[in-house]
């Protein structure tokens, strides 16, 4: 072949190679699309359908960080993720039981109320879908049947909360449950009391924000002893400084969990510490080690809880973390 016929060969090659490419890229053609996992954006092939299930209130912010942890390890993982969620026990257990009878290849599920779900969990593990539990239920996931658990020991978080007050001086703290019957909220408050005798608890309800600020409201109004208010959850401390103002109260505030309203306030000055137990991760570990256990029968913590917590966010780190609890990662 001549050098000008050559060149006339590879200009017409090429023309060609454009305009294939140029209707591939407008008419959406090229290479077969990949199922990927609910939350998106993932190049992986879809390979299993995990479900999630919460107790989560409508409105708490704190559930955030748990989906936002669950949905980039599904991307991660090519998962397909679905969750769901009710605050109600009984309603909990028929979503673990929908999420069974749909044939799902693993649940990760909550396990605060594990009596009221014991039933749905085993129906589960029957079905040879392997189950980890997060977030609650760390002292009865094994005897449910869960494979896993990844959370904080809110007897050892309660008790690390109570020791710092104790220490600080405080005499009678006031614990505020706002979810009856959960026994993560319960210990929390238990390992205070268990450092801080004093301890009292109050129980309010954690759905009705208003309901809250008015019940603190007049606790705080009609006992001037209180010296430490306690919150179980950031939505529930935000809603005890408006109490405190109200109350003209001089108590300090400290809180479980964190979101970006809450550490604003670390940073204000306004409360003194979070007790954080990293949801973000609880979220990530749960997703992450069920496509494990999944695909290489991987048994994250060796029979064993994985802890996420506790640890403190206060003044002397609050500048570090403020970032990342503002992209609900923290």
């Amino acid at each position: 072949m001549t050098s000008r016929r050559f060149q006339r060969a590879f200009k017409v090659s090429v023309a060609a190679a454009v305009v294939a490419l140029s209707l591939a890229a407008c008419s959406g053609g090229g290479a077969p699309k990949n199922d990927t996992a609910d939350s998106g954006g993932n190049a992986k092939p879809t390979s299993f359908t995990m479900q999630m299930i919460t107790h989560e209130t409508p409105g708490d912010t704190f559930w955030d960080k748990i989906r936002a942890g669950a949905e980039a390890a599904a991307r991660d993982d090519g998962v397909k993720l679905q969750y769901s969620s009710d605050p109600d026990a009984s309603k909990q257990a028929t979503l673990i039981q929908s999420a069974v009878d749909s044939k799902v290849d693993a649940i990760a599920t909550t396990l605060v109320t594990p009596d009221a779900l014991a039933g749905a969990v085993k129906a589960a593990t029957a079905a040879n879908i392997p189950v980890v539990g997060f977030n609650s239920g760390i002292d009865q996931y094994k005897q449910l049947g869960a494979l896993m658990y990844f959370g904080s020991d809110e007897n050892l978080a309660g008790q690390t909360a109570g020791k710092r007050i104790a220490d600080a001086g405080g005499k009678h703290p006031l614990c505020v449950i706002q979810a009856a019957g959960s026994v993560a909220l319960e210990a929390r408050c238990a390992g205070v009391k268990k450092e801080v005798p004093g301890t009292e608890n109050i129980q309010v309800n954690g759905a009705d924000d208003s309901a809250v600020t008015s019940t603190l409201q007049a606790k705080l109004s009609q006992d001037k002893s209180i010296d430490y208010i306690v919150t179980l959850g950031a939505p529930i401390a935000l809603d005890a400084l408006k109490a405190m103002d109200a109350a003209g109260s001089t108590a300090k505030l400290i809180t479980f969990d964190l979101n970006k309203d809450a550490a604003q306030q670390i940073k204000n000055g306004k409360i003194v510490f979070s007790i954080d137990q990293q949801p973000y991760l609880q979220g990530y570990m749960a997703v992450s080690s069920l496509y494990l256990y999944l695909t290489n029968r991987n048994d994250l913590g060796g029979g064993k809880a994985v802890l996420t917590g506790p640890s403190f966010v206060d003044s002397t780190n609050i500048d570090a973390i403020l970032p990342y609890a503002e992209k609900n990662t923290r």
